[in-house]
């Protein structure tokens, strides 16, 4: 309950801030061009907008160290996965051409049912040989690289984007301005990571989850069926990828690497907010995209990641467990 009123205080003051930026800049006099406090309320919203994405791909990604302490260097691919199935059922000219709602639900489910089956079919098979975590780190570095190619064999290196939703005027928030379209991803993107939190904290499942995460061989001792967890825990991540790909694609475009490019950032929020802790993740990757946007109105874009995982780098020296990471004791 403390990690999950810290995640939701969290969203709270980052979105506080954006409206207190709003408000403070409406009243400034007009000049020419937009004032610094518009451009700030505008990269206040990109960034919390850029954050919920990058959370709602990390949370998986955290959930899997903390349930079997693997880091999944191939997470990346399947918000690749889940934007381009999306894209052949809405754009592709080989697709049915579904609207992208259902779309986009048919990639969740996709998401979903393809980390079921990578953890059926190779990593439940690794782990019941025993092998160790820095060999399975490098089978996920050569998966990562097979689905990559795959998806460039079957999807091309041409950028596209999907078929509705794609050109919209932007509406007035203030100083600042965002798309109906950019709305409606920011606020079921946040209501995606309540319900998480929600399943975490209120369910039968999410307690289990919470339980291998905390003490694996203590959760089984109890008797909580550890592989069956760790099967639900990656289809949820796998699903949430998706899901994260999906949206991706819809505010900026579609491209066979994108979520290879997003990789960086999904590791930076979950190492800043705290390993293995979803709540981390969530708040984590909440700041990287805050930090990545506001950075652009003093620094070029093209450094906007590094700012990001300078933050890091400065929040790890103070607190190295991270934001919501427990402290424990080595040896």
């Amino acid at each position: 309950m403390r990690y999950q009123r810290m995640f939701v205080l969290s969203l709270a003051l980052v979105l506080v801030s954006v409206s207190a930026v709003a408000v403070r800049a409406q009243g400034e006099e007009p000049a020419r061009g937009p004032t610094f406090g518009a451009r700030a309320a505008q990269a206040l919203i990109d960034g919390v907008q850029f954050g919920v994405i990058i959370a709602i791909t990390s949370v998986g990604l955290s959930l899997i160290f903390g349930t079997i302490h693997l880091i999944n260097f191939a997470h990346g691919e399947f918000v690749t996965i889940g934007a381009t199935f999306a894209f052949f059922l809405n754009a592709s000219a080989a697709g049915p051409g579904w609207h992208l709602i259902p779309a986009a639900l048919a990639a969740v489910v996709f998401g979903a049912l393809l980390g079921g089956a990578v953890d059926r079919g190779l990593w439940r098979p690794l782990r019941a040989r025993g092998t160790g975590l820095i060999n399975m780190f490098i089978v996920t570095i050569g998966l990562s690289l097979v689905l990559r190619h795959v998806v460039l064999v079957l999807y091309g290196t041409r950028p596209a984007s999907f078929a509705q939703y794609d050109i919209q005027s932007a509406i007035s928030v203030g100083p600042a301005s965002i798309t109906p379209r950019d709305l409606t991803v920011t606020l079921l993107a946040v209501l995606v990571l309540l319900g998480v939190a929600a399943l975490l904290q209120k369910t039968r499942i999410g307690t289990a989850v919470r339980a291998v995460s905390a003490n694996r061989d203590l959760a089984e001792a109890t008797g909580i069926d550890v592989q069956r967890v760790v099967l639900y825990v990656w289809m949820l991540g796998g699903g949430l990828a998706a899901l994260g790909g999906v949206f991706f694609g819809l505010v900026e475009i579609i491209t066979w690497d994108m979520g290879f490019k997003l990789l960086l950032l999904m590791f930076a929020g979950v190492i800043l907010g705290g390993l293995g802790s979803a709540y981390g993740a969530m708040v984590g990757s909440l700041v990287v995209g805050v930090v990545a946007q506001v950075s652009t109105l003093w620094f070029p874009v093209d450094l906007q990641y590094a700012w990001a995982l300078l933050v890091l780098i400065v929040v790890l020296l103070v607190r190295p467990q991270g934001i919501l990471g427990r402290a424990e004791r080595v040896g």
